[in-house]
């Protein structure tokens, strides 16, 4: 299967209107780790109904029209093939707990790394309210393995975010459940190489890993606890790349350098001492 760079810049997906309800919400978090210890109110609050808020890395999973896009055969994205490369959330306006949304999506690139190597497929949506005002922007690319060499125009990405030298000025250690990948995929991501070990083995995994976007939740998750105290309204912005696979039941250890409102960020995996998202910068207001 080749990639069809003209059927894929040309493609428009309709807007996608967005319903969510409460329940949605509390679900989200739950998906990402949050909740494991149900005495802690900072979790309390974006896992039970009372004084329920949104937790903001949510935009990631909501109106998500172009993953529908990529099962059509003729843009010649083989779906065995994906893996998430990258991700950056821009929180507008603080998300509601429940709500309608539209989501209007398109792509915006696809690098080409060169004959064997992949295809890096860059996207693009809006999240907006009844009103039009801008709730969320998101961008997020797929790595498509041995999908390079289709002779696409771009082959390289804009620089990242560099990680400081020197040892981090904060550590979180979060442990996932062993079927955390089996309940966020109930968000809308049902791709089998999360949930099928032996659809993972045949694309080449031990086991099913856990979703790129999930990885980004619980980072999400650990610079809001470490950082903003849990208080999701001074989250502003948050991009990272995924770099390895993580597997259900490991736990993520963020290690964070603040710099002002800017938290440099990286995640391994404790105990496999892999770095698995890496390049993040997060803004978090003061």
């Amino acid at each position: 299967m080749a990639i069809n760079y003209e059927k894929i810049m040309a493609f428009q997906p309709a807007p996608v209107e967005v319903a969510y309800t409460r329940r949605d919400c509390m679900f989200y978090a739950l998906s990402i780790g949050i909740g494991m210890d149900p005495m802690d109110t900072g979790q309390l609050k974006y896992v039970y109904e009372k004084d329920l808020v949104a937790f903001p890395s949510m935009v990631s999973v909501l109106g998500w029209a172009t993953r529908t896009a990529q099962e059509n055969a003729e843009l010649g994205i083989d779906q065995k093939m994906v893996v998430a490369a990258d991700q950056r959330v821009v929180i507008h306006k603080p998300l509601a707990p429940e709500g309608r949304l539209v989501s209007r999506a398109r792509y915006k690139e696809v690098i080409d790394k060169g004959a064997g190597g992949g295809a890096i497929v860059q996207a693009i949506r809006e999240l907006v309210d009844a009103s039009g005002a801008k709730v969320a922007t998101i961008e997020g690319s797929i790595f498509v393995r041995n999908h390079g060499g289709f002779g696409g125009r771009v082959t390289t990405t804009p620089d990242p975010a560099k990680v400081p030298e020197g040892a981090p000025d904060q550590i979180c250690d979060l442990p996932t459940a062993p079927n955390i990948a089996l309940l966020y995929r109930l968000n809308g991501d049902m791709n089998p190489l999360h949930g099928d070990p032996e659809h993972a083995k045949r694309v080449g995994f031990p086991a099913p890993i856990l979703h790129g976007l999930a990885n980004y939740g619980i980072a999400a998750h650990a610079i809001v606890r470490t950082v903003a105290g849990y208080d999701a309204a001074r989250f502003e912005s948050m991009e990272a790349r995924f770099v390895k696979p993580f597997f259900p039941g490991e736990t993520l250890r963020t290690e964070m350098w603040i710099r002002g409102n800017d938290v440099y960020f990286r995640c391994r995996v404790l105990g496999r001492d892999e770095i698995v998202l890496n390049n993040g910068l997060a803004r978090i207001s003061s």
